[in-house]
């Protein structure tokens, strides 16, 4: 009988002890610390960045400044997660970065929390590449267009919406191979230098570009070196550029789909040939597509 006792007495005290790690596990597990994550897993310059932020309690609002930007968040009720869409400039130096996250919880109550997210250096190629003189070498005339489409260009891209337009993964607007990456150091006519600040795809003249996410279009119209152009965008800062169109089948105003034709490629503007360049541009600065179609985006 005494050790009949003396095994219940043990088995008490193993109930205690799991029972105690259960709530001390329940205190200290998902929801009552920070979690920050994100995508791509290695963060380069030039790339789009997709933020996961699960918050110690529930809040009612989110916010972040990072790399002097203001980052926009989304809630997720089903999956009580905050997502948020922020980017790195192709001028950025590698090193540590703070992400300065803010909240207000549903008390009132104000959060805060800092986590350092590394940026690497990424290897951009160069080429060489020739094109019509005048778009090296303008004359008086044509330095006048430039200047009346750079006025166009800084209106449109004055345009905010706070709000978050698209919905889900971002998708390539043409089937095609790609023909020159973002990034690509380029000097055209063994002159003028520059960084390509978008992506293109070697597609026939006539070809059918789609929206990459849902969007509001905000520019349509031929400029100087971009030839026929439309301008979508997607909310919270984030826009994409399609350029060199044969034909723009959209007019400023259109509120468009994921999937829905924006136009037919061509070789108008400052082209070597028929093409489709599309960029994507986040609070000014331009970030890789390609990265950008590779997120998972709820």
């Amino acid at each position: 009988m005494p050790a009949l006792r003396t095994l219940r007495l043990s088995l008490c005290l193993i109930l205690v002890f799991f029972g105690s790690f259960a709530s001390f596990g329940q205190k200290k597990g998902p929801g009552k610390t920070w979690s920050v994550q994100w995508q791509p897993a290695k963060v380069v310059n030039g790339a789009p960045v997709l933020l996961r932020v699960v918050t110690p309690v529930p809040v009612q609002s989110l916010s972040a400044t990072w790399m002097g930007h203001q980052v926009y968040f989304s809630f997720d009720r089903e999956a009580q997660v905050w997502y948020g869409l922020a980017g790195v400039s192709l001028e950025a130096t590698p090193g540590p970065y703070p992400l300065s996250l803010s909240a207000t919880s549903l008390k009132g109550k104000d959060l805060s929390f800092e986590k350092k997210i590394p940026i690497t250096k990424a290897k951009y190629p160069s080429i060489a590449v020739k094109v019509a003189r005048k778009f090296t070498e303008p004359d008086p005339e044509q330095l006048k267009e430039i200047a009346k489409d750079k006025t166009i260009k800084e209106d449109t891209f004055k345009h905010f919406d706070p709000h978050r337009l698209w919905n889900g993964d971002f998708r390539p607007p043409v089937n095609a191979p790609v023909s020159d990456l973002f990034g690509t150091g380029r000097t055209f006519n063994g002159k003028v230098q520059s960084r390509h600040q978008g992506l293109d795809y070697a597609v026939p003249s006539g070809t059918p570009i789609a929206a990459v996410n849902r969007g509001t279009v905000i520019l349509a119209q031929p400029l100087y070196f971009e030839g026929n152009c439309v301008v979508l965008d997607h909310g919270q800062g984030l826009l994409s550029l399609y350029m060199h169109m044969s034909e723009i089948k959209v007019k400023e105003g259109d509120q468009v789909t994921r999937g829905q034709e924006l136009g037919l490629s061509g070789g108008t503007g400052r082209a070597t040939g028929p093409h489709l360049h599309i960029a994507v541009r986040w609070q000014g600065t331009y970030l890789s597509p390609a990265t950008l179609f590779s997120l998972k985006i709820p």
